[in-house]
C-alpha cells in the first residue's frame, strides 16, 4: 500500500502591525491525506502546528472567494485547490494588491466596496420601470453570467495594469459595470457609462494581456466581457451615441 507522501508548506509570515519584524518563510511538514484540500491542509497547521498563523476562509466551497491566495506563484483558492495536484513543496503569499492584514489574509473587503461605489453598482431606474421589465431567458442568464464573480481578487493579483495603478478598476470592476450595463432594468446610456468606464482608468487602461480570465476560479467569461466592453466604448467615445 502507498504511504501518504510528506509535505513541506513554506507560507510567508507576516504582522503589519510589527513592522520591526520583517517578512519571511516558513515551512511546515504535514503528512497528506487523500483527497483533502489546501484549505483543510492549512486548517490543521492552525489547529495542531501553529495557532498564531492568519489566513480567511469561510464557505470551503469556492462562493465566497475569502480563502484567495498566492499558490506557487499563482492565484487560487485553497479551497478549491487539492493537495494531490502540488507538488512535495509548495509555497503560500497573500494576493498582491490588496492590503495585508498578516500572513496570507488580506483585506479585500474595503476594496470591493470602493468599486462598487466608483461603478454605483446598483440598478438606476425607479420600481415602476423595473417592474415593467421582463427577462427572456437567454437575458436572464446572460446577467447571471456576470453575476457570478465571488469578489476573491485573483483577477487584480495578477493585473499587469493593477500593479502600476491603484486606480485602475481591474477586471472585477468592469465585470461590475458589464453586469449592470446588459441589464435591462438599468437606464444608464453609455454616454453615462463611458465616464465610469471609458478611461485610462477603466476599460482603456486594460493592457489585455487577459491573465484575468486565465486564473478567474469560476471561469467567467472576462475575454468576451472586455471585448465587448472595449466595443462599446470606442463607439460611445468616437460618435458620442449608443454603442452598437
Amino acid at each position: 500500500m502507498e504511504k501518504n507522501r510528506i509535505l513541506k508548506i513554506s507560507i510567508m509570515r507576516y504582522n503589519p502591525e510589527i513592522p520591526t519584524i520583517r517578512p519571511s518563510m516558513k515551512e511546515y511538514t504535514v503528512e497528506e491525506k487523500h483527497g483533502v484540500s489546501l484549505y483543510a491542509l492549512l486548517k490543521y497547521i492552525k489547529e495542531n502546528i501553529d495557532p498564531s498563523l492568519r489566513f480567511d476562509a469561510v464557505c470551503k466551497t469556492a462562493v465566497c472567494g475569502s480563502c484567495a491566495m498566492m499558490i506557487n506563484g499563482k492565484p487560487g483558492l485553497a479551497c478549491k485547490t487539492k493537495t494531490c495536484d502540488l507538488s512535495v513543496k509548495t509555497e503560500l503569499h497573500p494576493l498582491p494588491y490588496f492590503k495585508l492584514i498578516g500572513d496570507l489574509s488580506v483585506d479585500t473587503g474595503t476594496w470591493f466596496r470602493g468599486m462598487y461605489e466608483r461603478t454605483e453598482s446598483w440598478i438606476h431606474s425607479s420600481e415602476s420601470e423595473q417592474n415593467d421589465v421582463r427577462f427572456s431567458n437567454a437575458m436572464m442568464k446572460e446577467v447571471y453570467e456576470l453575476d457570478r464573480c465571488i469578489e476573491c481578487g485573483c483577477c487584480a493579483a495578477v493585473c499587469s495594469t493593477a500593479v502600476m495603478d491603484d486606480n485602475f478598476l481591474t477586471a472585477a470592476g468592469l465585470l461590475r459595470a458589464a453586469r449592470f450595463m446588459i441589464d435591462p432594468r438599468d437606464k444608464r446610456t453609455d454616454l453615462q457609462w463611458y465616464d465610469v468606464v471609458g478611461t485610462e482608468n477603466g476599460m482603456f487602461g486594460c493592457s489585455s494581456y487577459l491573465a484575468c480570465n486565465d486564473f478567474c476560479p469560476k471561469e467567467i467569461p472576462l475575454q468576451k466581457t472586455l471585448s465587448m466592453l472595449r466595443r462599446k466604448m470606442i463607439s460611445t467615445g468616437m460618435f458620442g451615441r449608443e454603442g452598437k
